[in-house]
């Protein structure tokens, strides 16, 4: 057992030489903090990306339209290509698993508010969609009322437009009840109700483009089949080209996640029947990508832990390199105390109290310089926002969201890990030093 003499000689020790021990200290401080930082980090990256697929459904397959590259075809021709009406009737009628498959159509165009004279049109995307469509991509409406099954039905000239979108055409009026002009089509739709505002989802991978929603505007998806059809032309310069698609996106709700993985092969293979190998959709399974972000978070994890324990190994190199210093400066006190009766058990005793001391504290302000890195990553990205916009501005998207998540299980194991540490690489220089010889320790000058 350590008695509180030993305990009070180590520290006394250790006071001698603040200046050495506080830069000793300093090497455990940084491995402690980094190894809280980088799992925080990494955990918040993780946690974001997770988020991001979850918002997806995970009981949800979602399959896209994608438009081929040209391969030589005449400027004259219309592209037909994506998902069909026929194929998403095929699928929520053929596959018993799956609940109900919501067909969505998106497709650019600006929009206006022809109350405001001076009025700019706003670019952004009409999307054709059914009244379940704002529960699955988690829309909340701010005021009004989201498309209805009696507006599907009836083929209503109605709209839900986006808050984004609704700021810009009517900065100073209520949108409620106005119309907002498509000076394309020369088209006016009733605006029945406002969303509130929705970031925008970032690409996943190469499985799922990212999603904006700040300027949608949403219609009865059997509006936009008749009036405006399934081609869109553009004309300009002499030069004309046609695409022709049904459907931007499928999404498929399945009646339990255990059987998403079942069931998006029988979509695959129902949607490849009739043209094996076909590119021009794709199918993204937000299940499968929750899975593979989950085992991606723990290898990320790992490698990150993996990186902080090697501070930790280096600030231990530090403790022994210091140690091993003081115990050739002591070595004449070592002799002294073994002369008057110390054993070799009480000097081991005592380095390793300095050690484990040196271990402790660095342990303890590693783990408070841990726990305040939320706060500092928080309050650097808004100094260069404030400060260096044109830097924040080229910054990734990822790091100007980033919030780091501290994993709790860091802290102890942070500091069990550093006290374990200053305990290993404290060994050889006590063994060290009470192997010492007493006569030659006294000898020593």
């Amino acid at each position: 057992m350590l008695s509180f003499r030993t305990w009070q000689l180590g520290l006394k020790s250790l006071f001698l030489h603040p200046m050495r021990s506080a830069l000793t200290v300093l090497g455990i401080f940084i491995g402690v903090a980094s190894v809280i930082w980088l799992l925080a980090i990494g955990e918040g990256i993780s946690q974001k990306a997770q988020q991001q697929i979850e918002e997806l459904g995970a009981e949800n397959i979602i399959v896209r339209s994608i438009e081929p590259p040209d391969e030589g075809s005449s400027m004259r021709s219309i592209k037909a290509f994506g998902v069909k009406r026929v194929e998403h009737l095929l699928l929520s009628s053929t596959i018993p698993t799956v609940v109900e498959a919501l067909p969505i159509r998106e497709v650019p165009y600006k929009f206006v508010n022809t109350g405001n004279a001076n009025a700019k049109p706003v670019d952004g995307r009409l999307v054709g969609c059914t009244p379940d469509y704002a529960m699955v991509t988690r829309l909340e409406i701010d005021r009004g009322h989201f498309l209805t099954s009696r507006e599907v039905d009836s083929r209503a000239t109605v709209c839900v437009i986006a808050g984004s979108l609704a700021a810009k055409l009517f900065p100073s009026d209520d949108p409620i009840n106005q119309q907002v002009f498509l000076p394309e089509l020369k088209e006016y739709y009733k605006i029945v109700g406002v969303l509130k505002y929705k970031m925008a989802t970032a690409a996943i991978g190469g499985s799922f483009a990212g999603q904006d929603f700040s300027n949608d505007v949403y219609i009865p998806i059997t509006t936009m089949q008749q009036r405006i059809g399934d081609t869109i032309t553009k004309m300009g310069g002499g030069s004309f080209s046609a695409k022709e698609y049904q459907l931007s996106q499928v999404t498929v709700r399945v009646d339990d996640v255990e059987n998403v993985p079942k069931t998006a092969k029988l979509v695959e293979a129902t949607l490849m029947s009739r043209e094996p190998g076909r590119q021009d959709i794709s199918i993204v399974v937000p299940y499968e990508l929750l899975e593979q972000a989950k085992a991606t978070k723990l290898m990320f994890m790992m490698f990150m832990g993996l990186i902080a324990a090697i501070s930790l190994i280096v600030g231990g190199i530090g403790i022994m390199n210091i140690m091993l210093a003081t115990v050739t400066e002591r070595t004449r006190e070592i002799g002294i105390r073994r002369a008057l009766g110390a054993k070799r058990g009480d000097i081991v005793r005592q380095f390793l109290v300095e050690t484990i001391v040196l271990s402790v504290v660095g342990g303890i302000t590693g783990i408070l310089g841990g726990i305040v890195c939320p706060l500092f990553i928080n309050l650097s990205l808004k100094i260069v926002e404030n400060g260096f916009p044109e830097l924040y501005a080229r910054l990734p998207e990822v790091a100007k969201e980033l919030e780091p998540q501290i994993v709790l299980l860091s802290i102890p194991l942070a500091f069990c890990i550093s006290v374990l540490v200053g305990i290993v690489f404290g060994i050889y220089p006590a063994f060290r030093a009470a192997k010492m010889d007493p006569i030659e320790a006294l000898r020593h000058e």
